[in-house]
Order: C-alpha cells, then structure tokens, then sequence
C-alpha cells in the first residue's frame, strides 16, 4: 500500500481529500492528514474510509522526518514559505512531492538535487497558478504547432462569489485565505510587458491600473496586474512576444474601493500597533487621518482619500463594513494588515448556502500566414457547498490528479517543475473535465 502524506488542511482541501479517498481503494493507498489543528478539518473526513490523521508541526524536524520517510508521496498544502523543509527531507528521503503554491527561488536551487536523487517535485498545479498553466499552454502550443506565431498573451484568474450568492456592495466574499487577500500584491512591483514595452507598476498604483473584461453569461469585470509577468516568457519559451500580462479579477468598482486601504497603510503588515487591543474599528481608521479634532472620521476619510461626496455608492461600500463603527478590535500587538483583516472577516465570510465562482480568462493574439487572429478562452466553476467550493476544487483536483500521476508512473521526469509539458497537461485537463472544469474557447473576429 502507498501512503500518501497531505500536510496542512486549510480551505482548498476539500475536494483534494475526496479526490484522494475515492480514488484511495483502486489505487492502494492510505491517506494521512497532518495538521495542527482539525476544527475544519472534521467535517471534511467524518465517515471517509483509508485515512489516518495526525496532530502535525511542520517544524517539529524529528516528526516530520519521521512522516516523510514513512510515506511515498508528499502533498504539501502549507504556506508557501514552508515548503522548503518538507522539499529537503523529500530528497532526502527520495520521496516525491506536489505543492500548489509559487514556486519561489529556494525551490528552484532543489533542482538539482532532486535530480541526483530521482526524485519529483511539481509545484504550481493549483488554480492559479496551476490550471492557468495547463490551459494556457495547451492553446499556445496548438497555435505554434499549427504555424502560428504568438504575439499576445493575457490571463486573468478570479477568486469570486457566485452571482446566485452576491449580497454585499464590494461584490466579494472570502474563497481563500483572507490574509492573502489583504497582502495581496505586496512583494514589489507588479512588472510585465505590453506590445514590447516593459511597465512596472508601484503597490500603491496597482488597483486603479485595471482594464474591464466580459465574459459572456457571466458580465463585466475587472482585472488588475498581479507580480513578476516577466519570468513565464521563459517558462512558456515565448521570450520574443510582446506582451505577457498576468493578472487577478475583480467585479467592477472593487478595485477603487480597496486602493482606499492601500493609501491609508491600513494593509501595512510591517509593524505592530502597541495598543490594538484598545482600539475601534472607528479609532483603527482614525490612526491613518490628519489631526483635526473638529472633523469627523468619516469627514477626514473623504478629504484625505479625495472622495466626493456625492460619491454615495463608493461610500456605501466602507460603511457596510461598519468601518466607522465603535466595535472593539481586541487583537494585542496587531499589525494594520491583521485588524483590517479582522474588520473584513466579519461581512466577508461565505455564509450558510452561500457558493462561490472561479472565472479565469485567457487573451491569445497571433499571425499566421500574415493575418492577424485573436482567441479567448475562459473557465467559470461554481463551488457545490461551503467544503467542496470552486477553490477547493480547482486548487485540489489538479493537485489530487498530479499525485495519482507520480504514482502510477505517468509523470517520471525528476526534477523540480510546474505543469507546462503535454504530457502533463493533457491528462489532467482531460481528467478536470469529468469534473466539471473546462475551457470555453472562442475566435474573435
């Protein structure tokens, strides 16, 4: 019997531990859970059969180790800055391993230990990134196979509510880690190129530099620049096109609506607050404002962030959060990030009943023959339920459907890799399909 090691099981875990049990019986294998903490955890294993569960530390080196060595593969569903630990013991123990998340620079210097070792690591096979990876190259590769030449690519990946579920003014709800969400492009500037110009763009700019995109059936929406774009013209082997642009959707007006907190530092995690535990949402909001004990709150919030005041539907949006509201913080020593992380949790959480909605939205211009053509290609999933959401089935399923890929020998080549060869891609979007998860593809003329 194999074993498989899943470590950590937050939110986008759902579907995986599904995926994994109801393949568990004709694959031979045991599931173990390792997590600190299984308070969300229980209502995703109550009755499942071929799964075994652990209180888990990840920087626990002897238990970890030990777990390692005991398992044939490792699904590492932490936060991405603790991969590295579970990646090292898995070359050390020659296990393989699968992780969602970016791959970031420590990873990559695995390389070629994983190689000397045989062992296999695939990372980015989550929604985004991961399924923008597989079908985005499975259209550039058609392109380019049939003589074409690719001169434009966009991709954009929304994590939304569903329109069934939509009942708050910013048009959004938590699908993902709400920190994330809040620190969301925060480490450095958003770069890309655009028709063969390079364009960088501040923190502090991001969220007024969007374009509108409609998706049919679904209505307009909004998309703003989302990290280093420039590093896939390598990955993708398109290092002459002239434009690569990766960004995140929004419905309309939300981008505006959060540059607010971004020019007040309210999004600031760089520093603590002494008393925190002291303050209001009210006096929270009153920290980042000029001194003027004649105005109020809501008076300086609108000079200070040059809001007009017939601007009502801006407006309304922060007064739905009760932003200005006495509501005792009660966080000791908090960042700005962690307390405006807290005022959102209250109205942003997915309720009971509530569903959420993936959108990704792929742009693919290119000659051929000296005639210019444009395809679109676009995904929606809607979540069942409040386990089986749309992020946790396009974060789990990929991931699910790569392990079972190791195993069974489908995918050999060690190293450490993301999902961009056919020989990956293909399987897997052909599996996502049975799903529910597909591409809808369009030729604009």
């Amino acid at each position: 019997m194999e074993k498989i090691l899943l470590i950590g099981a937050g939110r986008s875990t759902g579907s995986l531990i599904k995926y994994l049990t109801d393949n568990a019986d004709s694959n031979n294998w045991e599931l173990i859970i390792a997590d600190q903490n299984f308070e969300f955890l229980d209502k995703k294993i109550a009755n499942l059969p071929f799964v075994t569960t652990l209180i888990f530390d990840v920087n626990n080196d002897s238990l970890r180790e030990e777990q390692i060595q005991a398992s044939s593969l490792v699904i590492s569903m932490l936060p991405a800055h603790m991969h590295i630990s579970v990646a090292e013991d898995c070359i050390k123990f020659k296990k393989h391993m699968v992780t969602a998340s970016y791959i970031s620079k420590e990873m990559e210097n695995l390389d070629e230990a994983a190689k000397k070792e045989g062992v296999i690591i695939i990372n980015e096979i989550g929604v985004d990134p991961g399924i923008d990876h597989l079908s985005a190259k499975k259209v550039i590769d058609e392109i380019i196979e049939g003589g074409g030449t690719l001169k434009d690519f966009e991709t954009f990946t929304g994590g939304l509510v569903a329109p069934e579920s939509d009942d708050n003014p910013w048009h959004y709800k938590f699908t993902w880690n709400p920190r994330n969400v809040v620190l969301a492009c925060q480490g450095g500037a958003v770069k890309f190129i655009q028709e063969g110009t390079y364009k960088y763009i501040p923190y502090n700019k991001v969220f007024r530099r969007t374009e509108l995109i409609d998706i049919e059936g679904y209505g307009k929406f909004e998309g703003y620049a989302n990290r280093d774009s420039l590093k896939y013209r390598k990955v993708y082997e398109l290092e002459n096109i002239g434009t690569m642009f990766r960004g995140t959707l929004r419905r309309p007006g939300y981008g505006r609506a959060w540059d607010a907190f971004v020019q007040l530092g309210a999004t600031d995690d760089s520093y603590t607050i002494p008393n925190s535990k002291e303050l209001t949402f009210r006096s929270f909001i009153n920290l980042f404002l000029p001194y003027n004990p004649h105005d109020s709150v809501e008076l300086k919030f609108r000079h200070y962030l040059n809001m007009a005041h017939d601007d009502i539907e801006l407006f309304e949006k922060y007064e739905w959060l009760d932003l200005f509201k006495e509501i005792p913080v009660e966080i000791e020593n908090a960042t700005p990030a962690q307390i405006l992380q807290q005022i959102l949790m209250r109205k942003w959480e997915l309720a009971e009943g509530d569903k959420d909605m993936i959108v990704m939205w792929h742009k693919f211009i290119y000659t051929k023959n000296g005639k210019r053509f444009e395809k679109h290609s676009s995904m929606v999933v809607k979540g069942d339920d409040q386990i089986h959401t749309a992020m946790a089935k396009t974060v789990g399923l990929p991931v699910g459907i790569t392990a079972k890929m190791i195993l069974n020998g489908t995918i050999t080549e060690p190293g450490v890799h993301i999902p961009i060869k056919k020989t990956i891609y293909k399987p897997i979007l052909n599996e996502l399909e049975d799903y529910g998860i597909y591409f809808t593809e369009k030729n604009i003329t």
